[in-house]
């Protein structure tokens, strides 16, 4: 059961309609609901995983030149690997809009966005939630789907390792850089799963 402010969420719900395509603004309400799920099947604070889950994007659709005046802004720590991956600015920048726009302080739900991407090691639940829930949320339907979402009804650090090592798979085979961090969440999940 939400305890946050209906009139807070509604704020944050018209910002992003107003900000985000149709389609990401259904992935955000999509993400924000299973967090939700997700935080009541393994005792996180419901309030923080809805509202990461529905504010993770918020920066997504900013051009490139604005995340990364965001991510010049920020507190973060953020390695110069992940300053050149254009896909996981709007993570880290979205970690410092929250802020900027909406005051949002707490470090859980701003850790949440920030990692959503690329993970970390010692992730709180609320920031494992929040990776997984963008990740099986109802709007996607890439190949493994189905195995992640029966993951995520095993344990947070089943899927997670699983999660992580589809991740760490995809970007090797396309010669992407990986974030240190993403590795290091990786060998933790790892030795968490033997």
């Amino acid at each position: 059961m939400l305890d946050l402010d209906k009139k807070e969420i509604e704020k944050y719900k018209c910002y992003l309609e107003e900000n985000l395509s149709e389609k990401r603004y259904k992935h955000s309400l999509n993400v924000a609901t299973e967090a939700l799920k997700l935080a009541e099947r393994y005792g996180a604070d419901v309030d923080r995983c809805y509202l990461a889950g529905l504010l993770h994007d918020i920066a997504k659709e900013l051009p490139v030149e604005k995340q990364l005046e965001y991510v010049k802004l920020s507190d973060l720590d953020v390695s110069e690997a992940e300053k050149s991956i254009k896909p996981v600015l709007h993570g880290i920048s979205g970690a410092v809009l929250v802020d900027k726009l909406f005051n949002i302080k707490d470090s859980e739900i701003r850790n949440a966005i920030r990692y959503h991407t690329v993970a970390r090691a010692n992730m709180s639940l609320v920031e494992e939630i929040i990776y997984i829930a963008d990740i099986i949320s109802e709007d996607r339907d890439y190949k493994n789907i189905d195995e992640m979402r029966n993951y995520a009804l095993i344990s947070v650090d089943k899927v997670m390792y699983e999660a992580l090592k589809y991740s760490v798979k995809k970007l090797a085979n396309r010669n992407k850089i990986i974030p240190i961090s993403t590795i290091e969440a990786y060998n933790q999940y790892v030795v968490r799963n033997k």
